[in-house]
């Protein structure tokens, strides 16, 4: 049996599958097995592996579970001790393996991993999704090491290193069979978004590590799924942050931060009326109605933590950047 699962979870994308899995199976196929998960699609995906791609494991589902019900049904029955979340829309360097199977190897306590993440169509750039490792701030919201909002940092080597993170991107993220099956796999309330940092946290808070390896580089298309513009990812991004929040730190805690965010969601959706974009205002109201009415549901489930572990990097990322002007992660030290 071989060390890794490179699961790739499909939705309609028999187009990226045709472009990027040529190089998945080129760059991995000696070392993992490559399942392709599909979510019920509706156009040629199966058709075309069948015919251009034998080598590939197809799992199929009978309907569209999301990011995070696909994902569970999907490693459910598999053996492999580890496995690669991949994107439909990435394409891995040559060599891309076996840092991370060192790295896991060499560090019993490591639970989830992530590779460089650069962009594939600016291949000089890091890509917005996970970038050089994910952290959030003190009121949760998220950022990376190379990309803060809409800023994309240059790649020049200034994270060419392997650091311990607080989340690992859902683009390509490598996690321990074992580790998953421990959390119960993803929230599948979250249908997709913030589900990995979700993942993530509930590893931490159970004294596991998440690190960044940056001797392992993908190149990612990003906005496949949801663009960044669309209403539905704004709704899932800040119900799903609200929802992480109040589940995975103590709750005399928790509700604090939830009351400050969401006045700060209410200043964001002030913000989308000024720019003309009222249905992404009108997904922050009903983002918020929806995590009222989940919120109990999610506590009886996910019961909060008892420990409390500092979890954030800076005060506020919101402030860092938009009233400071800070762009790049270093400065952020200095904040």
């Amino acid at each position: 049996m071989k060390q890794i699962a490179v699961v790739i979870l499909n939705w309609n994308g028999a187009a990226l599958l045709e472009r990027f899995l040529p190089t998945v199976i080129k760059n991995s196929g000696e070392i993992a097995h490559i399942y392709v998960a599909d979510n019920g699609s509706t156009d040629s995906s199966k058709e075309l592996l069948n015919t251009k791609f034998p080598q590939v494991s197809i799992i199929e589902m009978p309907f569209n579970k999301g990011f995070t019900g696909g994902y569970n049904l999907a490693l459910k029955d598999l053996n492999e001790p580890l496995f690669c979340l991949l994107n439909s829309d990435v394409a891995p360097s040559e060599n891309w393996l076996n840092p991370i199977i060192t790295a896991f190897k060499s560090d019993p306590q490591l639970a989830i991993a992530q590779p460089k993440i650069l962009d594939e169509l600016k291949k000089t750039h890091f890509e917005y999704a996970g970038a050089a490792g994910g952290y959030l701030d003190a009121l949760g919201y998220p950022f990376c090491r190379g990309r803060i909002f809409q800023d994309i940092e240059e790649d020049l080597g200034q994270y060419n290193d392997s650091i311990e993170v607080f989340w690992a991107t859902g683009a390509c993220m490598f996690i321990r069979n074992e580790v998953f099956n421990r959390l119960n796999g993803f929230d599948e309330s979250y249908f997709a978004h913030q589900e990995e940092i979700d993942l993530c946290w509930r590893a931490k808070n159970l004294g596991n590590k998440v690190m960044y390896l940056g001797n392992s580089t993908v190149y990612h298309l990003g906005g496949s799924t949801l663009s960044n513009m669309n209403p539905k990812k704004t709704f899932l991004n800040f119900r799903n942050s609200l929802f992480s929040i109040l589940k995975n730190m103590p709750l005399h805690r928790a509700l604090g931060v939830i009351l400050v965010r969401l006045i700060l969601d209410g200043i964001a959706g002030l913000r989308f009326i000024l720019q003309g974009k009222f249905s992404h205002c009108l997904a922050i109201i009903h983002a918020h109605f929806s995590f009222y009415k989940g919120a109990r549901s999610a506590f009886k489930k996910y019961p909060s933590p008892k420990h409390y572990i500092k979890y954030y990097k800076t005060t506020s990322i919101v402030w860092s950047h938009y009233m400071r002007g800070l762009k790049k992660f270093s400065l952020l030290a200095k904040d």
